[in-house]
């Protein structure tokens, strides 16, 4: 069944820089393709523990699934993934990582999909660029009795001194906040569903890569904040950032920290 939203009232400035920063993905797709950041194993260990269910055999429906990251880990998982993503450029990129795996186009504020049709509703860097109000309905809508809605993201490890440093560089020549990094179970738990409607159990897992600075810094330029900006402003914070990070890895590989904040509830 496909959920068609009601008009959506003109966009302040505020949303249209919002909106801005939803669709810039889709010109540089492959880019976050080869260069974001994937997920590892415990995470899903962690989902299943709260979800209450194998991942193997599950109907898992990928919401945001952007080029398909996330999904093709559920997909070795033994998931049954549906993927949604609302982008031309994004579900095109997807297409060809993952030509096996079904897609759909939409997102999780209209999802295209029937009542209590899947057992796992998953947003991977995605549940922030949907309207809760809208959004948690559709989710409770689409989730099967005892299905879940498991949300996570990647976020800088802060308390490792490098990536502390660059995240006030990140905010004072972008605005990017580095108060969100810092959001705790309760915050973010707040942010995900105001209403409090679901009751989510949180859980933090830390995991690292070591890449080459160059692919750390087409990971950065691969956010939106970057994508959003004038080309030669966003290259020459880029250019600056490369000097800085060889002082402290000289040999040109960087070791990235993440802790995944994972949110599950239970419908």
């Amino acid at each position: 069944m496909t959920t068609t939203p009601p008009p959506s009232p003109s966009p302040s400035p505020s949303l249209s820089v919002f909106s801005s920063r939803a669709h810039s993905f889709n010109g540089a797709a492959a880019r976050y393709a080869a260069n974001r950041p994937s997920y590892p194993p415990a995470l899903f260990d962690t989902v299943e523990e709260l979800a209450a269910r194998p991942l193997t055999g599950a109907r898992v429906v990928d919401v945001g699934a952007g080029t398909g990251i996330a999904t093709a880990l559920l997909h070795a998982r033994g998931a049954d993934v549906l993927a949604v993503e609302p982008g031309d450029g994004m579900a095109a990129q997807f297409r060809r990582t993952l030509p096996d795996v079904p897609l759909v186009r939409g997102n999780g504020d209209a999802l295209p999909l029937a009542d209590a049709s899947a057992d796992l509703l998953t947003y991977a860097q995605a549940w922030h660029w949907t309207d809760p109000a809208r959004s948690v309905p559709e989710a409770l809508r689409v989730l099967r009795p005892g299905g879940a809605l498991a949300l996570w993201w990647n976020t800088s490890a802060l308390d490792v001194p490098w990536i502390d440093a660059q995240a006030d560089r990140l905010q004072r020549h972008f605005g990017v906040d580095r108060v969100v990094e810092k959001n705790g179970d309760g915050s973010r738990s707040a942010l995900a569903d105001p209403s409090g409607r679901l009751a989510f159990a949180h859980r933090t897992v830390r995991w690292s890569r070591h890449v080459p600075l160059d692919t750390h810094l087409a990971n950065l330029g691969s956010h939106s904040a970057f994508l959003i900006q004038d080309p030669a402003t966003a290259d020459a914070f880029l250019a600056e950032e490369r000097t800085h990070l060889l002082t402290t890895f000289p040999d040109a590989t960087v070791e990235e920290v993440y802790d995944v904040e994972l949110l599950v509830a239970i419908a």
